[in-house]
């Protein structure tokens, strides 16, 4: 299948609607009909801010990334986005053309 790998990055205690944001992401896009997706915690990283993010600093320690992936249609990626702008969301993304399947 022809489609779209989508990716967000949110920090791990970012909340929406009182709910961990990865958590309310993957929630929406179930409800949605997307077959599936996968958040991913990182054990480090940096932002447009250069602030490093890693569980070594005591004080960023609870702030890591989370990568939260979909692989889905244009359809899909296309109404998942357009929730984002309703819901007033400002999130980093990436949207790669991607072809996926299951191998028999």
């Amino acid at each position: 299948m022809q489609g779209v790998c989508l990716k967000f990055f949110v920090s791990e205690v970012q909340r929406h609607n009182g709910k961990l944001l990865y958590e309310w992401l993957l929630e929406q896009a179930k409800a949605m009909g997307i077959a599936g997706g996968t958040a991913i915690r990182a054990i480090a990283g940096f932002g447009r801010h250069g602030r490093l993010h890693e569980e070594a600093f005591f004080e960023l320690a609870g702030d890591l990334p989370v990568e939260v992936e979909f692989l889905v249609s244009a359809e899909h990626a296309e109404r998942l986005l357009a929730l984002l702008k309703t819901e007033g969301l400002r999130l980093f993304y990436v949207a790669i053309p991607a072809e996926y399947g299951i191998t028999k």
